[in-house]
């Protein structure tokens, strides 16, 4: 054989393997680092997201609270000259004047809430995940309309002395008020389900919302949200200040009833959880909204808290400049 044709020896070949090996090994294991680091990235951003999304959405909600155009102070039948009757089931929280529109008895509450004891903790509800709670919001769009209404819709048209409640008419002309504005009339309710979505329970955030055809009907408004709480910052001695912050679950009807103008503040807590389970990560945390108790889990789940304090500026409005 010619000296220049000689291959390499067994030893040679085992050498070269197990060096390969080792650097696939070593390119294998950069690789699934990367993968891991990746989804766990991608599953903190997901629940970022969502967490922000609820919070954001909740707030909006809870600063246009008892905002009711150009008529000040709260909302009450007697200054409304006519209240329509809803288009379907309405969501009636506890208390006596608690339906979409006030009625001649009790006091109109524009904001309440509930810790779901119950899968049907009000009548319009029954599958509401059983500790998180009920949040009721009645209001004015912040802006007035301008040109036709929608049909599906319910409006507000008032000046500062008194109003009109009733359904969209299209291009048709809306009851008349001197001087008035006409407003887009909502009252959203939200509160935790749990969906299933294949083999899982994800637990989703609900959104309802008045229409002047069905009544009040919910949607699914973002996944991943599985609890919410509420503690509503009181004005016990009417100096204008809050006192505490308590939860549904402890609030009297004497904190709920005077059209709410006690309730100065909202805390909200956001329990955003993922979608998917990672058996690769045990939860073992305990999470504490608020003052409900603990949440308590051991799982393969992460969840992020989020907490904001929201002001009512409507509150205590007695006149609008």
């Amino acid at each position: 054989m010619n000296k220049y044709q000689k291959g390499f020896s067994l030893l040679e070949i085992f050498i070269s393997l197990t060096i390969g090996l080792v650097l696939f090994a070593g390119v294998l294991t950069v690789f699934v680092g990367m993968k891991t680091t990746t989804s766990q990235t991608n599953s903190l951003g997901e629940l970022q997201e969502n967490g922000r999304f609820a919070i954001t959405v909740l707030t909006n909600d809870l600063l246009r609270e008892g905002f009711w155009g150009d008529l000040p102070n709260q909302l009450t039948s007697s200054n409304l000259t006519a209240i329509p009757a809803i288009g379907g089931v309405d969501c009636v929280g506890q208390g006596l004047n608690n339906a979409s529109f006030p009625q001649a008895v009790g006091y109109f509450r524009s904001l309440w809430g509930v810790t779901a004891a119950s899968a049907s903790p009000i009548g319009c509800i029954n599958n509401a995940k059983i500790g998180s709670d009920i949040i009721q919001i009645k209001r004015v769009l912040s802006r007035p309309i301008v040109g036709n209404t929608d049909a599906t819709l319910y409006y507000l048209n008032a000046n500062s002395t008194t109003g009109v409640i009733f359904s969209g008419v299209g291009a048709g002309v809306p009851p008349a008020v001197n001087n008035g504005l006409v407003w887009e009339y909502q009252h959203h309710v939200y509160y935790i389900q749990d969906e299933a979505q294949g083999n899982l329970s994800v637990p989703v955030l609900m959104q309802g919302v008045l229409s002047a055809n069905n009544g009040m009907t919910f949607s699914p408004l973002i996944d991943g949200i599985e609890r919410i709480h509420f503690s509503y910052g009181v004005d016990a001695d009417d100096d204008g200040d809050v006192d505490a912050f308590i939860s549904s679950a402890n609030m009297t009807q004497a904190f709920w009833n005077k059209n709410n103008s006690n309730i100065l503040a909202v805390k909200i807590f956001v329990l955003a959880r993922d979608s998917l389970p990672d058996n690769n990560y045990t939860n073992t945390n305990t999470y504490q909204l608020g003052d409900s108790p603990a949440l308590v889990v051991n799982d393969n789940y992460r969840r992020l808290l989020f907490t904001t304090t929201v002001t009512l500026y409507n509150a205590r409005i007695d006149i609008w400049l």
